[in-house]
């Protein structure tokens, strides 16, 4: 299976152009043979916390017709952003959506970073799903720093490890190229890694969306400035 990792800067609070966006992408990877993408964390808002306080319009559901072109590109999505839980505050949820439009699961980030205590809800139970014959274990930005989580998904059999992420210039640089290759390494699965480039909320994405085999070796990554794509192929 080839599969992609996007990268792009997210026009702030603005869940239709985001979306828009993403299905742009999304056909890219289709057109060079891609069967699955993966969108960084906050694909569909950007890193807009304070938009996010007490405004259900930049929540999206798994249905939501927003979705819709996206769904309707022919690749199986992995998309991430404000997701409603019932109550006064939302979670940070991650859809996973196959090439037909329909949903496969929906996880919900467990382990919040600083300021997102103060305004999301956190999910209690790991992602996993299967297409094409892999077994798949997502992980949102922070999860990926919790070797625990990784362990579980490498212990129930999951080959591929698929990260929608954050990182930032500075500190976040070093960050992304340690801790991605040590998830391949430790875990022996592929990791995937989709990351922001250029501003989005307090933080400037680095990019470098990525894709590193089992044991560790980087198979293909993008640069630190420019919306794009890349693949590699996951056996």
């Amino acid at each position: 299976m080839k599969i992609a990792a996007a990268q792009l800067t997210c026009v702030p609070g603005d869940v239709p152009v985001n979306i828009r966006q993403l299905a742009a992408l999304a056909v890219q990877a289709r057109e060079q043979g891609a069967e699955l993408i993966v969108f960084p964390e906050f694909a569909l808002t950007g890193y807009e916390l304070d938009m996010m306080v007490d405004a259900p319009h930049l929540w999206v559901t798994a249905d939501d017709a927003r979705l819709d072109p996206l769904r309707a590109v022919g690749i199986a999505c992995v998309v991430n952003g404000a997701v409603p839980t019932g109550g006064p505050r939302p979670a940070i949820g991650t859809f996973v959506h196959r090439a037909d439009g329909e949903l496969i699961t929906t996880y919900l980030k467990q382990h919040l970073y600083e300021n997102e205590q103060s305004v999301f809800v956190a999910g209690d139970r790991d992602g996993r799903f299967e297409l094409g014959g892999l077994r798949f274990a997502l992980g949102t930005c922070f999860d990926n720093h919790f070797p625990d989580l990784t362990a579980r998904g490498a212990a129930d059999g999951c080959r591929v490890h698929l990260a929608s992420s954050l990182y930032g210039t500075g500190n976040g640089v070093h960050e992304r190229a340690t801790i991605y290759p040590g998830i391949a390494k430790d875990s022996n699965m592929y990791v995937v890694l989709a990351n922001h480039v250029g501003p989005s909320g307090p933080w400037t994405g680095c990019g470098g969306a990525a894709l590193w085999a089992p044991g560790g070796t980087l198979l293909t990554e993008a640069d630190d400035h420019t919306t794009s794509v890349v693949l590699a192929d996951v056996l």
